[in-house]
This record gives structure tokens, sequence and C-alpha cells, in this order.
């Protein structure tokens, strides 16, 4: 990827967990030389998520703009310009934090995408595969892994690229990646 290019409107960056979709993304988002913010979508409840919290700002670097929202995407886009460009990270943090609240996930995730669509700047947005393991033993699980699976086809529906990262290695579903 050339120092300065361009991230297309919507951008999806899926992989499991540790697969290196967070690092993946963040190097989108610097190779375009825009302002970058960062929207953190996670709740610290621990001292391991802390610490992982911690983790990614290291590796992030500076040269960030972070926003802590972890349920209303319309609100955190609200500032960005077509000078911007936008890492979510991630929208499978999103999906948990509404779920375990009890919120209507159809109407969120309808809200979701009317944000990321309505947003000026151009967009990444990192999520979790979560399909791809053995069917979860217990009924939140299974409606957890249901509704990461539909949102993530709900963004990558209307997604201009899509990448799917597993060991670190980028392979492209959809689109292809800034040259």
């Amino acid at each position: 990827m050339n120092s300065k290019s361009a991230v297309k409107k919507c951008t999806l960056v899926l992989g499991g967990a540790a697969s290196g979709k967070s690092l993946f993304a963040e190097q989108l988002v610097k190779n375009t030389g825009k302002n970058r913010i960062y929207i953190a979508t996670s709740q610290i409840f621990d001292d391991e998520m802390r610490q992982k919290v911690e983790d990614h700002k290291k590796q992030r670097g500076d040269g960030w703009r972070t926003i802590e929202e972890p349920f209303d995407m319309a609100k955190a886009l609200a500032d960005a310009t077509p000078k911007d460009v936008v890492l979510i990270d991630c929208a499978t943090l999103w999906l948990t934090n509404h779920l375990l609240a009890e919120h209507d996930l159809g109407a969120e995730q309808e809200a979701f995408l009317n944000a990321i669509a309505l947003c000026p700047s151009d967009v990444v947005i990192v999520s979790n595969e979560t399909g791809l393991g053995i069917v979860p033993d217990n009924a939140l699980a299974r409606r957890f892994r249901n509704a990461q699976g539909r949102l993530n086809q709900a963004i990558a529906s209307t997604a201009d690229t899509v990448v799917f990262v597993a060991a670190g290695l980028p392979m492209v579903l959809k689109g292809e990646l800034p040259r």
C-alpha cells in the first residue's frame, strides 16, 4: 500500500480473535494520510480488558483522536469530516454492549448502518467473524453468534471493500485493497 492510499467509503475488516485484523485496519487508516479518528466501543469492566485497551493504544501510537462510545454510533461520528478517516474498533463489542443492555438489536443495527451511510468520512470497521467455531452451548451465546453474523452480513452488503484477516494475512472478499 502506498503512503497516501485511499480507503473506499466503507471498509469492513473481519477476522477471528487475535487474527491481526485491528493492526491491519490501523495500517489501512494510517496509509490514507487523513486525520485519524478511533472510535473505541469497548467498556472496561476488569483488569484484563483494561490491559487490552492499553495494548491497543500502544499498538496504534500517536496521531489518533479517540472517541469512546460503546452505544451511539451517530453521536460518535457527529463531528467527522471528509478530511478524516474513522476506524471503528469494534462492531463486535458494540453489538455485545447492546445485547447485554437488552436493547432492540434490529433497531440498533439499523441506526448503526444509517450512521455509517451518513458519515462524510471514509470508515473502516473491525468486526469478529464468530461463525467459524462450534455451536455455542447456551442460548445467550447462540443469540450473540447469530446477531453478529447478521450484523457482519449487513455491513458487508453495503461496504465497498470487505477483507478477512487470518494469521495476519488479508484476503479480499469484496472490492480491492488500495494500492
